[in-house]
């Protein structure tokens, strides 16, 4: 059975409503067609997320988020995604967002990568907002 998990490295955080937020994640990816597998969200630092940036990805950069695809079946929807907790109280307060907000919109843009979405071009960049917008309006 799909499950949605949520776990912490390094930081104190709890994310509100893990099951509501789950559920939430379920049915985007069945929205789009694709079949909820196990997923993994893992919250933490900069400095923890820099860190996994370098060593998997070769970027020296710091993130808001870094995703491992783990699907081994067509359509099923697998993974781990690390999410700095720190890059989202920065970006909420930059894009003047509530966190809230801006943490899901970066919860639903690492599904959408695991589904097949890409924002390497201003185009995919506009159809992944889109996407997360209309899955934010879902919540």
């Amino acid at each position: 059975m799909a499950q949605v998990r949520f776990f912490t490295e390094d930081i104190k955080f709890r994310l509100p409503h893990p099951i509501k937020t789950g559920r939430w994640v379920k049915a985007a990816i069945k929205a789009e067609k694709k079949n909820p597998g196990n997923l993994n969200f893992i919250f933490c630092s900069d400095e923890y997320l820099r860190e996994i940036n370098i060593q998997y990805l070769r970027h020296k950069t710091y993130t808001d988020i870094v995703t491992f695809d783990s699907s081994e079946e067509k359509d099923m929807i697998e993974g781990d995604i690390f999410i700095s907790i720190h890059r989202i109280e920065e970006n909420a307060l930059k894009f003047d967002r509530p966190f809230d907000e801006e943490l899901h919109r970066v919860i639903i843009h690492g599904v959408l990568h695991l589904i097949g979405y890409s924002d390497k071009t201003p185009q995919k960049q506009n159809t992944m907002r889109r996407k997360e917008d209309s899955y934010l309006s879902l919540r």
